[in-house]
């Protein structure tokens, strides 16, 4: 099941779960500041990312400011340890499912979550319009 780890006051974290909600996709809301996070959840997080702690941690935020000159320093258990000690850290929303990760709200990444199925009409909806389009001479193709 699809998991999204937010902050009730979170602008990006609202839309995320609008557009959720608008596409019809399950989901489990997990609020960062209070909520109960197993370390484990944390870990798979981490394991999604493509570039570290880098990619899930708010470099703006105080706390990460604090301790940025010892992060590589820290061992897999005391990172965590640090993350559950410190959730404000985490850039929102958090959206995960079992495969893939994504930080933060964008309307084009956020599509990978659609079913396989629903993004396959949507791109042959697309295909469709862009024909319809180009054949009805509303669009026109210069060559350079």
């Amino acid at each position: 099941m699809l998991k999204i780890y937010t902050v009730t006051t979170c602008s990006s974290s609202k839309k995320a779960k609008e557009w959720l909600d608008e596409h019809r996709i399950e989901y489990q809301e997990i609020n960062l500041l209070t909520d109960n996070i197993e370390k484990q959840e944390f870990l798979n997080m981490l394991s999604l990312t493509e570039e570290g702690t880098g990619e899930i941690l708010s470099k703006r935020s105080r706390i990460y400011k604090k301790i940025a000159t010892r992060l590589d320093e820290l061992s897999l258990g005391e990172l965590v340890r640090f993350i559950d000690e410190n959730r404000s850290v985490l850039r929102r929303p958090l959206i995960v499912n079992d495969k893939c990760l994504q930080v933060g709200y964008n309307e084009d990444d956020i599509r990978k979550f659609l079913p396989r199925t629903v993004r396959r009409v949507e791109m042959a909806n697309a295909s469709e319009s862009i024909r319809s389009i180009a054949l009805g001479g509303k669009f026109k193709i210069q060559a350079s």
